[in-house]
């Protein structure tokens, strides 16, 4: 019952980062960027890219004999259904640029902890989480090297789209690490394996 609260909190506060960042307007996460693209060109709404999206990277899974775990699918279904609710919500807020910085930096700051609360719950990797430690097991290639390869990719083609490139794309680079580094082995729930405590 844990794992699956702390799933579920981890994935809706994750939502509310991206809808953070997005209607802060100075720089979206690299994903974003690229869903950021194909909604100015094709008006289709950021939910239902971003589960487009995670549709298709779930499909890449395929050739790497991925395994999609309850927390995959929940982490589709929960972050394009919340959304787009999210960004409506905070177009109420005033355009001013102190109200815009604030909320680049918290949904920076809440996105390290949603990772820790969704990734610590041990329920399955997200569909781009999963796709980048698919590719290291098959190309042998480091993490680091494979991530950037990938948000370097779909950063170029979301701008190339027309999506927010900023500031807070490269303040959230240069922090997320950091951050899961900080939240994930506080929110990481031991599992039991054959009578061990897994921690």
């Amino acid at each position: 019952m844990r794992r699956a609260v702390q799933l579920l909190t981890g994935l809706v506060l994750y939502a509310a980062s991206i809808a953070m960042l997005v209607d802060a307007g100075l720089g979206s996460m690299p994903w974003d960027v690229l869903t950021q693209g194909i909604v100015r060109r094709t008006d289709l709404s950021f939910g239902l890219v971003t589960l487009l999206t995670g549709l298709v990277v779930l499909a890449c899974w395929i050739p790497l004999r991925q395994r999609p775990g309850i927390g995959t699918v929940a982490n589709v279904v929960v972050i394009s259904a919340l959304v787009d609710p999210f960004l409506t919500l905070l177009a109420e807020l005033p355009d001013a640029i102190g109200v815009r910085i604030a909320l680049a930096v918290t949904g920076i700051v809440l996105n390290g902890l949603a990772t820790g609360l969704y990734v610590g719950a041990r329920l399955g990797p997200g569909p781009r989480d999963g796709l980048m430690t698919g590719l290291v097991r098959r190309t042998g290639r480091s993490v680091r090297l494979v991530r950037t390869s990938i948000e370097v990719t779909v950063v170029s083609l979301g701008w190339a789209l027309g999506g927010t490139v900023g500031f807070a794309t490269l303040a959230y680079a240069l922090a997320i690490g950091p951050l899961v580094h900080l939240f994930l082995p506080r929110l990481t729930v031991p599992v039991v394996v054959e009578d061990r405590v897994v921690v």
